[in-house]
Parts: C-alpha cells; structure tokens; sequence
C-alpha cells in the first residue's frame, strides 16, 4: 500500500472497495483527471478485488491462464481533480462459462448531498478467460469472484 490508496475490502456479495487519491501528474491541461486514467484506476481497482477473493493474477498468468478485457464500457458523469480522493466500487457477475463483467463505480463524496456519494464514472468492464494462444479456456478459479 503507498500514500496514495488504502486497502481495499470486500464482503461476499458485497461490492469491494478501493479508496484513491488523485495525483497532479493524472490531470490534464483542463486541471481534470484525463480520460485514460480512470481506466488505470479501474484495473487497479479490479486486482485489488481479485486478490480479495484470494487469486493472485500474476500466478494465474504464469499458468498460462489470462482474463483478458474484451469490452470497456465507460460512462463520465464528472470529473475528478488533483487531490481528491474517490472511492472504487467493484463487483462482479458471470456472462458464459468463459466470460464475466466487472460493474465499477468511482464516486466522491458530494459536499451538497453528504448522504449520497456522487458518481464520476459508471464502469462495465468484461473479460475473458483464454489460453496462451487465444483460445477460451475454462477457469474454475474464476468462480471464486462470484461468491
């Protein structure tokens, strides 16, 4: 963990959640996070929550087992600024035997509704399960992030 992000955590059946804090270098010329960040903090994100539930991506690879993403689709609803900090939220769910989506949300808390956190992007992240060779492998580690 570094100054930047906390641990993150997450319940079963829970959403995992990631705190982050935006540095200078991530904002563009407009004092803004830039677009291709908030795909940085989403992956991130999404590790974080596969360690969780107790994979480790890097030894998955070295298995020859890769989860790819396939789609990314990514919704900005506000823009984030150098030194916030946001919130990560991430779930998952199964698409096929080969295939699942990530649902991930980065909001901030919002000073004028302190009962409900803003959203800054809305996030459908899906990936698939392939070999070596780019052919669909089934990952019966993969169903640990469904539980």
């Amino acid at each position: 963990m570094n100054d930047t992000e906390s641990k993150g955590h997450a319940m079963p059946n829970e959403a995992h959640t990631l705190e982050i804090q935006v540095r200078d270098y991530e904002c563009d010329m407009q004092g803004i996070v830039n677009n291709a960040v908030y795909q940085n903090y989403l992956e991130h994100a999404r590790h974080e929550f596969i360690k969780t539930k107790g994979l480790n991506f890097a030894e998955l690879t070295s298995q020859g087992i890769h989860l790819v993403v396939t789609r990314a689709e990514v919704d900005y609803k506000a823009s984030l600024r150098s030194g916030m900090i946001a919130t990560v939220l991430t779930t998952s769910k199964r698409l096929t035997r080969f295939k699942a989506v990530f649902e991930q949300r980065i909001t901030v808390l919002d000073p004028e509704h302190p009962d409900r956190p803003k959203v800054c992007i809305s996030a459908q992240i899906n990936v698939a399960s392939i070999t070596d060779q780019g052919k669909p492998l089934l990952c019966k580690e993969m169903d640990q992030l469904f539980g």
